[in-house]
């Protein structure tokens, strides 16, 4: 079969390799759309991503697509099922699977990082990592399933209570799901921040009642005007120093600053101290999706959440190396693998 095997920093090839082994509790999958999500462009530039990569190794951990074949234990699935992946499957025994934090499990297998992903046309999963599609989810929707449950549980630690007031910096794809999540949890205000012009309009689309260029304009003193005197929760979507500082300064009085960006594994940022102890500002960070892929599937399927709103035309495995190299392409929004193309 035909993938875009990675084989260290910046080293993606096509090749053509051995049809992946298909266990007794497995499920084949013919990928049908696989998502570039920004820990893929992390571990291209040599970063560390959700865990270590051991090349040679087939990325990608967003993926969807139909049941090929099932292993002899499998009676939940059967070939031609729409099915979207968990790619972080526990080992259900460690201190943090028996403790309930198993997102941070010591023997985690992760699709698309520790083990082969979805940048392939076919790849064989467990059949405890895989939600069925609805017949009208499309399978560039499904392949969001896992970034919705990654941005669900974000959400779950900002403890958004109906009618709180929330503000979100960055308007792609992570930040503008974050919207929908935070309109959905009944957020009376929500407020994005963001300096594409394009995005900001998505971004009222999707349910902010206020958007700001933070480029041209006075953020703190938008907000007030529109009359956000006070915000609950900042979620930062960006992961750079600056917006992350951001959000910690904007954070009001007994509030959640979220970092959910990605950020360098060697980036710091500038805290004081004195100003948190005033403020009793709740500094979080969301390390991938616990016990949220369920949701998520339910949310998409449900069409509660929008998630096709910034996909690009699909690209063939011959573009990953593009899709994880040039920024400008990928701030034409998200960046789908088709290995069919």
């Amino acid at each position: 079969m035909k993938a875009a095997v990675f084989y260290g920093k910046q080293d993606i090839r096509i090749e053509d390799i051995p049809m992946p082994k298909v266990g007794d509790d497995d499920v084949l999958i013919r990928v049908k759309a696989c998502g570039v999500c920004g820990t893929d462009v992390h571990i291209y530039h040599g970063n560390q991503g959700s865990a270590d990569v051991v090349p040679p190794r087939v990325l990608g951990h967003e993926f969807s697509g139909m049941v090929e074949e099932v292993g002899k234990n499998v009676t939940e699935f059967q070939p031609g099922d729409r099915v979207c992946a968990d790619p972080n499957k526990l080992c259900g025994a460690c201190y943090y699977c028996r403790s309930g934090i198993g997102h941070f499990c010591e023997h985690m297998t992760i699709y698309g990082v520790s083990e082969n992903g979805g940048f392939a046309q076919f790849c064989s999963v467990n059949k405890s990592q895989v939600l069925k599609l609805a017949a009208w989810t499309a399978y560039h929707e499904g392949a969001m399933a896992e970034s919705v449950s990654c941005c669900l549980h974000g959400m779950d630690m900002c403890n958004i209570k109906s009618g709180q007031k929330v503000a979100v910096i960055g308007g792609g794809m992570i930040g503008l799901i974050m919207i929908q999540l935070a309109v959905i949890a009944g957020a009376s205000r929500v407020a994005l921040i963001e300096p594409v012009e394009g995005k900001r309009k998505m971004g009222e689309k999707l349910g902010a009642a206020v958007c700001i260029d933070p480029a041209s304009q006075d953020v703190r003193g938008e907000l007030e005007k529109s009359g956000i005197d006070r915000l609950d929760a900042v979620i930062e979507c960006v992961g750079l120093p600056e917006t992350m500082e951001q959000a910690i300064e904007l954070a009001g009085r007994k509030s959640v600053a979220m970092l959910f960006g990605l950020s360098s594994p060697e980036a710091t940022i500038t805290v004081k101290p004195f100003d948190l102890f005033r403020r009793e500002v709740d500094i979080k960070a969301s390390y991938i999706n616990p016990y949220t892929i369920d949701r998520a599937a339910e949310l998409i399927n449900s069409r509660r959440i929008d998630v096709g709103f910034m996909q690009c035309d699909p690209l063939p495995l011959e573009r990953l190396a593009d899709a994880v190299s040039d920024p400008e392409l990928r701030r034409q929004g998200k960046l789908i693998i088709d290995p069919a193309l």
